[in-house]
């Protein structure tokens, strides 16, 4: 008689994650906790470095995605309003009798959702919504198919081009990207069968998506006029250093590195992110019969391509007198008043209202960094750190830091007016570093970060929450690529500024 020995059964899925979920959920809590027990940092207001502990482990939330993104970010901002008196506010605040800390933490909580780059990505959604109502996203989708559709690369191509031709004259990237881009782009995958937060997302649409991210980045960096912060940049180099940059010195910076992104880019997504759909010729005759049966511009299509031509000449031109995100809220009036779109297509879009709450608690986060004091101690232990070494090197070692220390912030905005002031006077307090190069190496660079995570720059929030690119997808092309633009930047862009200017 044969013994057989009784084999263990393996832990039932279901069982297995649920304990992955509760070790992703127990991690924040511990990189904070742990942060929060490290001794203070000696320069640093104890509240500060609290905060800062707080916020590493929103990060490491929004890294490994236990609950929601915006659950993250909603718990980091409650946390931190709660125990404000220790993690906000500075003693010489709580010593001020007039000083209300309740209503002050509930208003620095809540102060992301009064930030314009957030009501701007909410109104790109409502044109995504727009477009797919009307179909007209649709018949944009279905004429790229016809022409460009046969393959893969191709319509990745096609994606980068189009942001390029819009970039030099909207000063806005989460317009031109989330608002224009977008709405199209997102019609082409299901006609690939590719649907999102699906195992089809892989078909064509994740790398479409990622494409579209990351052309907006580009493009960002290669002209003054094509990302509100650069212009910000512009301002704070010139009173900091008194140095001007003109439109002409930027391009020219820029143009050998943004030539060479511009024309590899695709390809480099399509290598390190292959749709699965390389070649298809039937799909681009399925499209020709399809836009036969839509048939004519409807009224509505008309009126959509109206609004969207008036808001993209009120973000290229009427700057000065609109704010770009208030002329996508009166375009989505419009929507509303001509039946373009009913309010119930404005409230049951669940995807745009996740994406704005998640979002909105960020960039109060961002922000907090900042008021605490935590970004203006780090550039002042910078320049201790960088005494007595050769200019070049820390150079180097500022553009670098420069460069990483975007993870902490969920917009360039906040970015360049926390960081950018610091860098320059460290920089300028070295004797030997180019300055001028220095400055271009600096602003350059604004647009290319936004591409290392799911919240550095205004589209990004969109495109993530597209459901074509996951969590991990995200974090780990945004590190392969980010490296990429860095590495770009120091070995093509350095050496001919130095040699240009």
């Amino acid at each position: 008689m044969t013994n057989i020995t009784p084999v263990r059964e393996p832990a039932p899925p279901a069982a297995s994650g649920k304990k992955k979920r509760l070790i992703m959920l127990f991690l924040p809590v511990l990189v904070a906790v742990l942060l929060l027990l490290v001794p203070v940092p000696a320069g640093l207001e104890p509240h500060a470095w609290h905060f800062f502990a707080i916020f590493v482990g929103v990060i490491i939330g929004l890294i490994f995605e236990p609950l929601p993104g915006a659950v993250i970010g909603l718990t980091g901002v409650v946390v931190i309003a709660l125990f404000s008196q220790w993690l906000l506010f500075s003693p010489a605040e709580l010593a001020d009798p007039k000083f209300k800390p309740a209503g002050q933490a509930f208003k620095w909580a809540v102060s992301g959702f009064g930030n314009s780059t957030v009501w701007l990505i909410f109104g790109a959604f409502m044109f995504a919504a727009g477009y797919d109502k009307t179909q007209f996203g649709r018949r944009l989708a279905l004429i790229l198919v016809k022409y460009l559709g046969r393959r893969s690369l191709t319509l990745g191509y096609a994606i980068t081009f189009a942001d390029l031709l819009l970039a030099p004259f909207t000063p806005s990237n989460t317009a031109r990207s989330g608002g224009t881009i977008y709405p199209i782009i997102a019609n082409l995958p299901p006609l690939y069968g590719s649907k999102p937060n699906d195992p089809s997302s892989r078909r064509i649409g994740s790398y479409l998506m990622w494409v579209a991210i990351t052309a907006a980045c580009i493009t960002s960096s290669m002209f003054l006029s094509a990302l509100a912060p650069n212009l910000l940049a512009l301002a704070l180099v010139r009173s900091v250093i008194g140095f001007d940059i003109s439109w002409g010195m930027w391009f020219l910076a820029f143009l050998p590195l943004g030539v060479l992104l511009i024309l590899t880019m695709p390809l480099l997504a399509y290598w390190f992110y292959p749709p699965e759909v390389k070649i298809n010729d039937e799909v681009p005759r399925w499209a020709n019969s399809e836009l036969e049966k839509l048939g004519k511009l409807s009224r509505n299509e008309i009126l959509l391509l109206v609004f969207v031509i008036c808001a993209l000449l009120m973000w290229i031109f009427a700057t000065g007198w609109i704010e770009p995100a208030m002329a996508a809220l009166l375009v989505i009036v419009l929507m509303l008043w001509t039946g373009v779109l009913n309010w119930s297509d404005i409230t049951n879009n669940k995807a745009a209202w996740n994406t704005f709450a998640w979002f909105a608690t960020l960039v109060a986060l961002a922000d907090g960094l900042a008021r605490v004091g935590f970004i203006a101690w780090l550039g002042k232990e910078g320049a201790l750190l960088l005494h007595g070494y050769d200019p070049q090197v820390s150079a180097v070692v500022l553009l670098v830091a420069f460069y990483l220390l975007h993870y902490l912030f969920a917009s360039t905005t906040a970015h360049t007016t926390a960081l950018l002031p610091a860098m320059l006077t460290i920089a300028a307090s070295i004797p030997g570093i180019n300055m001028p190069v220095f400055c271009l190496m600096m602003c350059t660079s604004l647009g290319v970060m936004g591409i290392i995570t799911p919240y550095g720059t205004g589209p990004s929030p969109i495109y993530y929450g597209s459901g074509y690119l996951p969590t991990a997808d995200y974090w780990r092309l945004g590190t392969i690529f980010g490296a990429i633009f860095l590495g770009a930047l120091m070995l093509i862009a350095y050496p001919w500024m130095v040699m240009m200017f």
